[in-house]
């Protein structure tokens, strides 16, 4: 997958400027699937545009500038559809909180006990937009992966809880070995 299909997946669910294509891809619904930067966006949705799989128009309004608004073609439903068929990359994860967890002996116990309590705040929150998310959806499969990333969240946010002070209790261990060298 990439900013091409994901752009094409927006505009599957309706019409959009590429502003609010960006705001989908970057902190909405869609924020979840593909890193897709600004720079990344609109010349995806010009090469689209080009090929025939999006349309776009200008829509004016009183007293404002101007704005395009960007919809999916036949085509482009088609080129999409295609891309759901096609393999997908493995899922990628990567936290520098895991980087500071796996050095842990190395780190401050405070320091430690907050990041562990930063990490399970950022959670907390995730898993309520989730849920808030959640609960104004009514299309089956964003159901279905809104409640897999919901599984997902409560499962991190469990081991946290759980395992949290365990993390805590190894933080610091080699400092005083480091000091005494």
């Amino acid at each position: 997958m990439n900013v091409r299909t994901l752009c094409l997946a927006i505009l599957n669910f309706g019409e959009a400027t590429g502003y609010e294509i960006r705001k989908q891809s970057m902190d909405g619904d869609f924020s979840y699937f593909v890193d897709a930067s600004f720079g990344a966006i609109y010349p995806a949705l010009s090469r689209l545009t080009e090929e025939g799989l999006v349309e776009c128009r200008d829509e004016v309004a009183p007293g404002k500038p101007a704005r395009k608004v960007y919809s999916i073609t036949p085509a482009g439903r088609r080129a999409f559809i295609e891309a759901l068929h096609q393999p997908v990359a493995p899922d990628l994860f990567k936290s520098q909180f895991l980087l500071v967890a796996t050095c842990a002996e190395y780190v401050e116990p405070r320091h430690m006990a907050e990041l562990v309590a930063k990490r399970t705040a950022e959670m907390e929150k995730a898993l309520a937009d989730l849920r808030a998310a959640r609960s104004d959806c009514d299309h089956p499969g964003s159901v279905w992966a809104l409640d897999y990333g919901i599984a997902c969240h409560e499962q991190c946010l469990d081991y946290l809880h759980r395992h949290g002070p365990q993390l805590v209790a190894i933080a610091g261990t080699a400092l005083g070995a480091e000091a005494a060298e």
